[in-house]
């Protein structure tokens, strides 16, 4: 059974709370996500380290329960 949006939501930002999430269907079937996260907590972190965060919020979803997810990951701008 595909993931919710909200869900995916709320999974990351239970892992990094001051993360803002943003999630779009890319294909429609709840199945392929793309979601843009910008976190504070993201500051002076590698592009795989911020991605890892985020997959580590997922708490092992990915792959799984979670088919694809395209990530764009940032801090915010000061």
């Amino acid at each position: 059974m595909p993931m919710q949006a909200q869900d995916i939501v709320s999974l990351i930002k239970e892992g990094i709370p001051d993360a803002q999430v943003e999630i779009q269907d890319l294909a429609g079937d709840g199945d392929h996500y793309a979601a843009t996260v910008i976190s504070p907590a993201f500051a002076g972190k590698s592009k795989i380290q911020q991605h890892q965060m985020v997959y580590g919020a997922l708490g092992g979803r990915m792959g799984g329960v979670l088919h694809a997810l395209k990530l764009t990951t940032m801090a915010p701008k000061p």
